[in-house]
């Protein structure tokens, strides 16, 4: 049998299975938030953030492609561009710290279960979480770098000739995509917050959740 499984599933004490049911709450709180949001853009997007944002970015986009407002066009993305680089090298960056850390600080662990009043105290489960944590960042520097390759692709659409409404719908589409992404990184981003608190044990996790599902509620109702 394998060292780490053995270590894992033989430390089901009390404090694992508060560790379990607390981390359940949590992360179904984050997820059924997510899921309600979801719901609210399909039928109600102009109730969301996001949605008031697409219509203003599908107007924007056909105002620089009618009027042939180039420069801004190209300045703008410029800025996006920029800023997706930024987040996306930011999230890598973390991920290797993260990988670096599990490897060469073995008393890390022990370090982080001082602030740990009801969880496990698992070495292994420890090891989980942080790989969960760096599994994340990975996948917020793939959201950032879509980002970048979707709004590439827009800055040669919005500056070819007018050629009528399906041109304007395929770069509002490549304008479109890479907010999408950028908005699913950043989401990412408020994540990891919790995510790397559930280190210090399952309270600080599910305490973090509900405190970012209320922030974030605020910011996807309005701007």
């Amino acid at each position: 049998m394998n060292p780490f499984i053995d270590n894992l599933s033989s430390g089901f004490t009390p404090t694992t299975w508060v560790e379990a049911a607390v981390s359940t709450c949590a992360f179904a709180s984050l997820i059924g938030y997510h899921v309600w949001l979801v719901r609210t853009y399909r039928r109600e997007p102009a109730q969301t953030a996001l949605g008031i944002a697409h219509a203003v970015r599908e107007k924007w986009v056909r105002t620089v492609m009618t009027e042939r407002r180039d420069i801004l066009a190209v300045q703008t993305l410029r800025n996006w561009t920029m800023a997706a680089t930024f987040l996306a090298s930011t999230a890598m960056l973390i991920a290797l710290g993260l990988l670096n850390v599990a490897m060469t600080t073995p008393r890390l662990a022990e370090m982080s279960h001082l602030l740990n009043a009801v969880g496990s105290r698992s070495e292994s489960l420890w090891m989980v979480k942080l790989t969960l944590l760096t599994l994340l960042c990975f996948a917020i520097f793939l959201n950032f770098a879509l980002a970048v390759r979707y709004y590439n692709h827009a800055a040669f659409m919005l500056t070819l000739p007018d050629e009528g409404n399906r041109a304007i719908e395929l770069a509002t589409s490549a304008v479109h995509r890479g907010a999408v992404q950028y908005h699913i990184g950043m989401r990412g981003y408020y994540v990891t917050i919790p995510l790397a608190l559930w280190l210090l044990g399952p309270l600080w996790f599910l305490g973090s959740s509900i405190a970012l599902i209320f922030l974030m509620r605020r910011m996807d109702r309005t701007f």
